[in-house]
Protein backbone atom coordinates (compact mmCIF):
# COMPACT_ATOMS: atom_id res chain seq x y z
CA UNK A 1 0.00 0.00 0.00
CA UNK A 2 1.75 3.53 -1.21
CA UNK A 3 0.47 7.12 0.20
CA UNK A 4 1.94 10.07 -0.06
CA UNK A 5 3.73 12.17 3.16
CA UNK A 6 1.24 12.42 5.83
CA UNK A 7 0.58 15.90 7.34
CA UNK A 8 1.95 17.02 11.11
CA UNK A 9 0.67 15.72 13.87
CA UNK A 10 0.27 17.15 17.37
CA UNK A 11 3.13 15.30 19.71
CA UNK A 12 5.36 14.26 16.94
CA UNK A 13 8.65 13.86 17.87
CA UNK A 14 11.39 15.81 16.77
CA UNK A 15 13.34 16.08 13.33
CA UNK A 16 16.77 17.84 12.96
CA UNK A 17 16.38 20.21 10.25
CA UNK A 18 19.01 23.02 8.37
CA UNK A 19 17.23 26.08 7.45
CA UNK A 20 17.87 26.88 3.26
CA UNK A 21 16.31 30.28 3.36
CA UNK A 22 13.99 32.34 5.56
CA UNK A 23 10.69 30.68 4.55
CA UNK A 24 11.74 26.38 3.90
CA UNK A 25 13.47 24.32 6.44
CA UNK A 26 15.10 21.03 4.78
CA UNK A 27 14.86 18.29 7.44
CA UNK A 28 18.66 16.20 7.48
CA UNK A 29 18.32 12.58 8.32
CA UNK A 30 21.23 9.88 7.62
CA UNK A 31 21.48 7.51 5.44
CA UNK A 32 23.27 4.63 3.96
CA UNK A 33 24.48 2.65 1.06
CA UNK A 34 22.73 -0.38 1.38
CA UNK A 35 23.98 -3.79 -0.73
CA UNK A 36 21.81 -6.48 -0.08
CA UNK A 37 18.44 -6.92 -2.56
CA UNK A 38 15.49 -9.13 -1.84
CA UNK A 39 12.73 -9.43 0.69
CA UNK A 40 14.58 -11.61 3.18
CA UNK A 41 17.24 -8.35 3.07
CA UNK A 42 14.55 -5.76 3.76
CA UNK A 43 12.82 -7.55 6.75
CA UNK A 44 16.36 -7.71 8.56
CA UNK A 45 16.90 -3.84 8.02
CA UNK A 46 13.57 -3.19 9.56
CA UNK A 47 13.89 -5.01 12.83
CA UNK A 48 17.56 -3.35 13.20
CA UNK A 49 15.62 0.08 13.04
CA UNK A 50 16.59 0.89 9.48
CA UNK A 51 14.27 1.46 6.88
CA UNK A 52 14.77 0.36 3.21
CA UNK A 53 14.86 3.15 0.57
CA UNK A 54 15.79 4.12 -2.80
CA UNK A 55 16.70 7.41 -4.92
CA UNK A 56 16.16 7.67 -8.31
CA UNK A 57 16.01 10.46 -11.00
CA UNK A 58 17.73 13.18 -12.92
CA UNK A 59 18.93 10.62 -15.20
CA UNK A 60 21.31 9.27 -12.95
CA UNK A 61 21.97 5.33 -11.70
CA UNK A 62 19.21 4.49 -8.82
CA UNK A 63 20.41 4.38 -5.45
CA UNK A 64 19.62 1.73 -2.72
CA UNK A 65 19.66 3.34 0.49
CA UNK A 66 18.18 2.68 4.38
CA UNK A 67 17.66 5.21 6.87
CA UNK A 68 16.69 5.39 10.15
CA UNK A 69 13.29 4.46 11.19
CA UNK A 70 12.57 6.31 13.64
CA UNK A 71 14.18 10.11 11.85
CA UNK A 72 12.09 9.61 8.55
CA UNK A 73 8.66 8.88 10.57
CA UNK A 74 9.64 11.94 12.37
CA UNK A 75 9.78 13.62 9.30
CA UNK A 76 6.32 12.47 7.87
CA UNK A 77 4.72 13.65 10.76
CA UNK A 78 6.30 17.01 10.20
CA UNK A 79 4.86 17.32 6.55
CA UNK A 80 8.12 17.30 4.97
CA UNK A 81 8.18 16.71 1.61
CA UNK A 82 11.99 17.77 0.94
CA UNK A 83 14.79 15.79 2.59
CA UNK A 84 18.62 16.44 2.83
CA UNK A 85 20.40 12.61 3.27
CA UNK A 86 23.75 12.10 4.37
CA UNK A 87 25.63 9.31 3.23
CA UNK A 88 29.17 9.43 3.25
CA UNK A 89 29.56 13.31 3.49
CA UNK A 90 27.92 13.73 0.47
CA UNK A 91 24.72 15.40 0.91
CA UNK A 92 21.82 14.74 -1.64
CA UNK A 93 18.33 16.54 -1.60
CA UNK A 94 15.80 14.40 -2.54
CA UNK A 95 11.19 14.62 -2.54
CA UNK A 96 9.65 12.08 -0.89
CA UNK A 97 8.03 10.77 -3.98
CA UNK A 98 6.33 7.63 -2.55
CA UNK A 99 6.14 5.83 0.85
CA UNK A 100 4.81 1.81 0.73
CA UNK A 101 3.46 0.66 4.36
CA UNK A 102 2.04 -1.94 5.77
CA UNK A 103 -0.88 -3.94 5.51
CA UNK A 104 -2.61 -1.92 8.39
CA UNK A 105 -1.27 1.13 6.69
CA UNK A 106 0.51 2.54 9.97
CA UNK A 107 3.95 1.51 9.56
CA UNK A 108 6.08 2.47 6.48
CA UNK A 109 7.95 -0.85 4.93
CA UNK A 110 9.88 1.36 1.72
CA UNK A 111 10.11 4.50 0.52
CA UNK A 112 10.89 5.84 -2.99
CA UNK A 113 13.08 9.25 -3.19
CA UNK A 114 13.68 11.89 -6.31
CA UNK A 115 16.41 13.55 -6.85
CA UNK A 116 15.77 17.66 -6.83
CA UNK A 117 17.35 20.55 -7.49
CA UNK A 118 15.83 23.48 -5.15
CA UNK A 119 15.07 25.66 -8.62
CA UNK A 120 13.03 23.02 -10.46
CA UNK A 121 9.47 22.28 -10.27
CA UNK A 122 7.74 19.12 -9.26
CA UNK A 123 4.38 17.52 -9.50
CA UNK A 124 3.45 16.28 -5.48
CA UNK A 125 0.26 15.52 -3.45
CA UNK A 126 -0.67 17.82 -0.47
CA UNK A 127 -3.55 16.98 1.94
CA UNK A 128 -6.53 19.02 1.31
CA UNK A 129 -8.29 20.00 4.39
CA UNK A 130 -11.77 21.29 4.41
CA UNK A 131 -12.64 24.14 7.23
CA UNK A 132 -16.47 24.88 8.46
CA UNK A 133 -19.15 23.74 8.46
CA UNK A 134 -21.65 23.80 5.22
CA UNK A 135 -24.87 25.88 5.53
CA UNK A 136 -25.83 22.79 3.50
CA UNK A 137 -25.93 20.26 6.60
CA UNK A 138 -28.78 22.71 8.26
CA UNK A 139 -30.96 21.88 5.15
CA UNK A 140 -30.79 18.65 5.66
CA UNK A 141 -27.86 17.71 3.57
CA UNK A 142 -24.48 15.60 4.28
CA UNK A 143 -20.38 17.28 3.21
CA UNK A 144 -19.23 13.77 1.44
CA UNK A 145 -15.18 14.25 0.51
CA UNK A 146 -14.60 12.56 -2.53
CA UNK A 147 -10.64 14.02 -2.85
CA UNK A 148 -8.38 14.06 0.34
CA UNK A 149 -5.61 14.86 -1.61
CA UNK A 150 -4.71 17.27 -4.63
CA UNK A 151 -1.66 16.98 -6.78
CA UNK A 152 -0.52 20.35 -7.85
CA UNK A 153 2.87 21.73 -9.46
CA UNK A 154 4.81 23.78 -7.55
CA UNK A 155 8.60 24.82 -6.62
CA UNK A 156 10.53 21.96 -4.51
CA UNK A 157 11.17 24.64 -2.33
CA UNK A 158 7.56 26.07 -2.05
CA UNK A 159 5.48 23.14 -1.45
CA UNK A 160 2.90 23.72 0.87
CA UNK A 161 2.18 21.75 3.71
CA UNK A 162 -1.61 21.36 3.14
CA UNK A 163 -4.00 23.46 0.76
CA UNK A 164 -7.17 24.47 2.77
CA UNK A 165 -10.68 24.84 1.55
CA UNK A 166 -13.70 26.84 3.03
CA UNK A 167 -16.59 25.24 2.55
CA UNK A 168 -18.65 27.22 5.09
CA UNK A 169 -20.75 28.83 2.09
CA UNK A 170 -21.75 25.20 0.60
CA UNK A 171 -25.17 24.80 0.33
CA UNK A 172 -27.42 21.52 -0.23
CA UNK A 173 -26.84 20.61 -3.74
CA UNK A 174 -23.68 22.41 -3.98
CA UNK A 175 -20.20 20.50 -5.80
CA UNK A 176 -16.48 22.25 -5.38
CA UNK A 177 -14.70 21.00 -8.49
CA UNK A 178 -10.61 21.28 -8.66
CA UNK A 179 -11.40 24.17 -10.55
CA UNK A 180 -12.77 26.22 -7.49
CA UNK A 181 -9.94 25.61 -4.82
CA UNK A 182 -7.62 28.46 -4.26
CA UNK A 183 -3.86 27.58 -4.53
CA UNK A 184 -1.09 29.59 -2.98
CA UNK A 185 0.78 31.92 -5.70
CA UNK A 186 3.37 29.97 -8.07
CA UNK A 187 1.47 26.60 -7.06
CA UNK A 188 -0.90 24.93 -9.64
CA UNK A 189 -3.72 22.23 -9.65
CA UNK A 190 -2.26 18.67 -11.49
CA UNK A 191 -5.06 17.29 -10.82
CA UNK A 192 -8.29 17.43 -13.41
CA UNK A 193 -10.11 20.59 -13.35
CA UNK A 194 -13.47 18.62 -13.47
CA UNK A 195 -12.49 16.15 -10.60
CA UNK A 196 -14.41 16.38 -7.66
CA UNK A 197 -13.74 17.62 -4.40
CA UNK A 198 -16.55 17.73 -2.41
CA UNK A 199 -20.28 17.63 -2.31
CA UNK A 200 -22.97 18.44 -0.35
CA UNK A 201 -25.64 16.11 -0.71
CA UNK A 202 -29.50 15.33 0.52
CA UNK A 203 -29.30 12.34 2.71
CA UNK A 204 -30.20 9.25 1.20
CA UNK A 205 -33.76 7.55 2.89
CA UNK A 206 -31.09 4.54 5.23
CA UNK A 207 -29.37 8.11 6.74
CA UNK A 208 -32.93 9.53 8.08
CA UNK A 209 -32.91 8.68 11.40
CA UNK A 210 -36.70 7.40 11.74
CA UNK A 211 -37.84 7.75 15.80
CA UNK A 212 -38.95 4.37 17.35
CA UNK A 213 -42.69 3.76 16.96
CA UNK A 214 -44.22 3.24 20.55
CA UNK A 215 -45.89 -0.11 21.70
CA UNK A 216 -49.01 0.46 21.41
CA UNK A 217 -50.62 0.56 24.98
CA UNK A 218 -53.47 -1.63 26.13
CA UNK A 219 -56.88 0.62 26.99
CA UNK A 220 -57.45 1.37 30.75
CA UNK A 221 -60.55 -0.16 31.45
CA UNK A 222 -62.50 2.12 34.15
CA UNK A 223 -63.10 0.62 37.58
CA UNK A 224 -61.41 -2.75 36.82
CA UNK A 225 -57.89 -3.11 38.68
CA UNK A 226 -55.29 -4.76 37.36
CA UNK A 227 -54.20 -7.87 39.39
CA UNK A 228 -50.64 -7.53 41.14
CA UNK A 229 -48.31 -10.49 42.51
CA UNK A 230 -49.93 -9.95 45.98
CA UNK A 231 -53.11 -10.89 45.06
CA UNK A 232 -52.31 -13.85 43.28
CA UNK A 233 -49.98 -14.55 46.63
CA UNK A 234 -53.55 -13.92 48.76
CA UNK A 235 -54.89 -16.48 46.64
CA UNK A 236 -52.76 -19.34 46.56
Amino acid sequence: MTAAARGPRAGAPDAKTCKENADMEIVTIEAQARTERGTNAARRLRKSGRLPGIIYGHGETPERVAVSAHDFAAALEHGAHLLELRMGGMPRRVLIKDVQYDHLNARPVHVDFMRVNLDERVAVSVPLELRGTPVGTHEGGVLEQDMVDLEVSCLVTEIPEAIRVSVAEMKLGDILHVRDVPLPPGVTAVSPAEAIVCSVRARKAAEVEVPAAEEPQAPEVIGRKEKTAEDQEEKS
